[in-house]
């Protein structure tokens, strides 16, 4: 496979997993803006700008954190080149380079809910219709997994997909993690608290992980628990622990077809071992910040090893 078609690929699916993560942050923040009022809530939408890494282009632009300016900021302003409907479009972009590697049915499907969006972002959302925006979103994402899952063969093409999704989807959980425990939390006196509870259960909901994760730990919601389900525990295809355990298998797949390993499947087998010989004690007693900075360094140097690799920019 060409370098240029493999990284189409690659950040194709990055792109619609950063589009799928962005819309599950407004979620989330609508979530918590129905406890006051869903349009004046500031502090709530000033946590999903956050952490949508979007705060200095945000504040550039505006002088205020009202939720209409926010979710219209996340979705679809012009000044804005991280807004979903931009991050789509270059989604159908990266597929139209690379229309001949995927299978018809992902095309169709990321062509026909590009269309759909496009549509219902061509105009300022209000707050009648931002929810349904948002479902729209997390749909179109679903479908297009759907079809690549179902319909693709199992060749470079593939699993450039999933490598790039995994990459992407950790990388989001990380930012998640890291914007509670910063900014979200407004003193050290509110640990434990109503509020601190809130905040934590909003976090499992923006990774759709709150019915898996009371499944396990009977409805309680505790920050250590949160944090270990979060990180640890590769039973949930969003954790940390799942990400780079399917991560290793695709780049492993990849080195079977190219005829050997690069640079990313050694870095992987490192960061495999960092993390399995990691326990919650070990991860809160270095500190939950400082080990996210690193998963993240180390996250984003295994997906430039990958464009290495593979000579994306070839």
């Amino acid at each position: 496979m060409l370098g240029r078609t493999a990284n189409g690929i690659f950040w194709m699916f990055r792109y619609l997993e950063r589009s799928e993560n962005m819309a599950r942050l407004l979620e989330a923040g609508l979530r918590m803006a129905l406890t006051r009022d869903i349009v004046s809530s500031e502090d709530e939408w000033r946590s999903v700008i956050a952490a949508a890494g979007q705060r200095q282009a945000f504040e550039a632009q505006h002088a205020t954190y009202t939720g209409v300016q926010a979710w219209n900021f996340i979705l679809r302003d012009k000044a804005n080149p991280m807004s979903i409907l931009s991050m789509f479009e270059l989604v159908r972009t990266n597929a139209r380079l690379a229309r001949n590697a995927i299978s018809g049915e992902l095309w169709e499907a990321i062509n026909d809910n590009w269309m759909q969006i496009s549509d219902l972002l061509a105009k300022p959302v209000g707050q009648s219709d931002v929810a349904e925006a948002v479902t729209v979103i997390k749909r179109a994402g679903t479908l297009a997994h759907g079809a690549m899952v179902g319909s693709m063969l199992r060749d470079h093409a593939y699993h450039f997909a999933r490598a790039g999704t995994m990459v992407e989807r950790a990388d989001a959980i990380v930012r998640i993690l890291d914007i509670k425990y910063y900014l979200l939390l407004p003193a050290l006196s509110y640990v434990g608290s109503s509020l601190d509870t809130s905040q934590w259960d909003q976090v499992l909901r923006s990774v759709s992980g709150d019915r898996a994760y009371r499944s396990l730990n009977a409805g309680q919601i505790d920050a250590r628990g949160i944090v270990e389900f979060l990180v640890l525990d590769d039973r949930f295809p969003r954790s940390l622990a799942f990400c780079h355990s399917a991560l290793r298998e695709e780049l492993a797949a990849l080195a079977r077809l190219h005829g050997g390993e690069g640079q990313a499947n050694r870095m992987m087998r490192e960061a495999d071992i960092r993390l399995s010989n990691q326990s919650i004690e070990d991860i809160f007693d270095k500190g939950l910040h400082e080990f996210l900075l690193d998963f993240s360094a180390t996250n984003a140097a295994i997906g430039q090893a990958i464009s290495n690799d593979y000579r994306f920019l070839a």
